[in-house]
């Protein structure tokens, strides 16, 4: 059962009298403790996708479920959604942690009762107990991101909409975001990810969707997609250079040499043959030709620019 979904979505806007579409019968799904990335480049229309899905602007065209209910005819749907948009948007610097989460969850339906005992499990559970009277402002920026999560999901939403939310965190505070998301994602809230950090989008997403000039051209699980578009040639590396002997016989093999300690090989079926020869060097690293989700979200834009 589908938690989130937008079918055939469209919008477009009038833009010096003509019409412009920014969004063409756009399709999404995510389904309970699913992550989906949701990438595109800025103008593809992930913004105005995100905005219908929120129940911010209304489709021309389509429509958009969540938790079965449609966020522009219920309220309630809106209220299964929560969001942490990229920047300051989220909660108020000059009040504390602990006033901005009690606050949020009686503005999402919380009694003060609800909200302040829901505030502090989340406090403890972000590990933001001790900076709970800390004006947000006086914050690291890696902990006003988890305050901003925690706010988010002060009424347990079914679904989290995240805007770059490890954009401008140093590697320690990255690594704590990340690792929140996957636990939300574990205890089954569905996840809309977007990011241009493809090496996050890529370690966090159960499956990628991307949008170029307002369609969707890609949407798999993300393993496949990335082995759809990975090689099969194999680059061996030696710790010393490669006596003539063994280049001989390399070259005979019909494999690439580059220098005097590198083979490439296009034919996987050569690799152990490669390494027969090479026994018994000390190797540097055998590394396949696997391409990451960079590789795949460049290749698939260039393709749908020129198309």
């Amino acid at each position: 059962m589908f938690i989130l979904e937008a079918h055939k979505l469209k919008k477009s806007y009038l833009e010096k009298g003509q019409s412009i579409a920014a969004v063409q019968a756009v399709s999404l799904t995510i389904a309970a403790g699913e992550v989906l990335a949701f990438l595109g480049a800025n103008g593809a229309g992930k913004t105005t996708t995100i905005k219908m899905i929120a129940g911010l602007i209304r489709p021309d065209d389509g429509w958009v479920r969540i938790a079965e209910r449609d966020p522009h005819q219920d309220p309630r749907a809106r209220r299964s959604l929560g969001a942490v948009l990229e920047g300051s948007r989220n909660v108020y610097w000059q009040m504390t942690v602990e006033e901005n989460l009690e606050y949020f969850g009686v503005l999402r339906g919380l009694d003060t009762r609800t909200a302040r005992r829901r505030g502090r499990e989340l406090l403890e559970r972000f590990s933001l107990m001790h900076k709970r009277r800390t004006a947000v402002q006086a914050l690291s920026r890696g902990m006003q991101q988890k305050l901003a999560i925690a706010v988010a999901l002060m009424h347990a939403p079914q679904v989290l909409l995240l805007d770059e939310p490890t954009l401008g965190l140093d590697v320690e505070a990255t690594e704590d975001v990340k690792r929140l998301v996957r636990e939300i994602a574990a205890e089954g809230c569905g996840i809309l990810l977007t990011t241009h950090q493809l090496e996050v989008a890529e370690e966090l997403s159960d499956r990628v969707a991307i949008i170029n000039r307002g369609k969707i051209v890609a949407e798999e699980a993300t393993e496949d997609l990335i082995r759809q578009f990975s090689g099969s040639a194999y680059l061996i590396e030696t710790e010393g250079a490669i006596d003539l002997n063994r280049i001989r016989k390399l070259r005979r093999l019909g494999v690439k040499l580059v220098g005097d300690r590198t083979v490439y090989t296009v034919d996987p079926a050569k690799l152990y043959e490669v390494l027969e020869i090479l026994c018994p060097l000390p190797l540097m690293h055998v590394e396949k030709d696997q391409a990451n989700l960079t590789d795949v979200f460049l290749k698939l834009v260039q393709e749908n620019r020129h198309a």
